[in-house]
């Protein structure tokens, strides 16, 4: 049997066809896997008040059970309340309230319904505010005020833009002399 070219054509695309489509079939869990879309505190980003409750949202639903989110200081020790709340696409867990400066990181297991686990982390940086007190013994100097300067106007100043208008204005008029001039010629 002699194997014509055209039909060994035939069959490499029918086998690259098969294999293209069968890799798109494996890769369809993978296209409807859940991601984070948004995190609050923002992933990264430095706050100056401590946040009542860390939010992760996501592309899918989430189920009500099995998400966990733990958030812990930058000693390692835990700053959440352990209560976490699922509304939808969100995982809302609740925070104490913060005391210590440096970088907090958080990190999640979100369960969607028929996907894998979401697992993660990110970081954010809290920097306390920091309040001083005046000491009793400091006793403050009177201020006395000085008089306001008028700032960007002086004589030269005045003088300049006195001497720009007028030269506007000239050249205003040469302008419509020769357009006159221009007119007349016609």
């Amino acid at each position: 049997m002699r194997i014509d070219e055209g039909d060994h054509v035939k069959s490499v695309a029918k086998t690259i066809a098969g294999l293209a489509l069968a890799a798109t079939l494996f890769n369809i869990p993978a296209a409807f896997a859940n991601t984070v879309v948004a995190t609050s505190p923002i992933a990264g980003t430095t706050i100056k008040t401590g946040p009542s409750a860390v939010t992760i949202t996501t592309e899918l639903p989430l189920i009500e059970e099995g998400n966990d989110i733990i958030v812990t200081d930058p000693n390692g020790q835990r700053v959440d309340t352990g209560i976490l709340t699922v509304l939808g696409t969100e995982a809302v867990a609740e925070m104490k309230p913060l005391v210590t400066s440096g970088i907090y990181t958080v990190a999640y297991m979100l369960l969607a319904e028929a996907d894998l686990p979401l697992e993660g982390s990110f970081t954010f940086n809290y920097s306390a505010v920091v309040l001083t007190t005046p000491s009793a013994s400091a006793v403050p100097e009177p201020v006395t005020p000085t008089p306001a300067q008028p700032i960007g106007s002086n004589l030269a100043t005045n003088i300049f833009v006195i001497f720009l208008l007028g030269l506007s204005i000239l050249i205003l008029i040469g302008m419509g002399v020769y357009a006159r001039k221009i007119f007349k010629e016609r």
